[in-house]
């Protein structure tokens, strides 16, 4: 599958193809004439990428996981982990956001808001 198909399959622009390959997201085999060949797995693989950044994952932790789910026994309950870490992660984010909000609300109603003391 050359990489105009592989754009129009997984709905993504050949620059990003080329974008997921330089990062080592993705992989194609070169022909004799140069052209990159993708499996038609990659097709899946695209989509994957896809779907994993817009719940938040950057593309490092896409590019860490891959290769381990790509692989496992069993992808599903693999990938439902790495999910439930994700949203551990993101609740985690969401209390230490929820304490930053406090302390700066506290700090709105004093004399002088960055003073140390409080």
């Amino acid at each position: 599958m050359r990489i105009g198909e592989l754009a129009r399959a997984s709905a993504v622009s050949r620059d990003t193809l080329r974008f997921y390959e330089q990062r080592g997201l993705i992989a194609a085999q070169r022909s004799a004439n140069g052209y990159r060949d993708y499996l038609p797995e990659m097709v899946q693989l695209v989509l994957y990428i896809k779907t994993a950044q817009r719940l938040g994952f950057t593309l490092g932790e896409i590019g860490n996981s891959v290769a381990a789910l790509w692989h496992a026994r069993d992808p599903e309950n693999a990938v439902a982990q790495l999910l439930r870490d994700k949203l551990q992660l993101v609740e985690t984010r969401m209390s230490e956001l929820d304490t930053l909000r406090q302390e700066l609300q506290l700090r709105l109603g004093q004399a002088c808001p960055l003073n140390p003391e409080r």
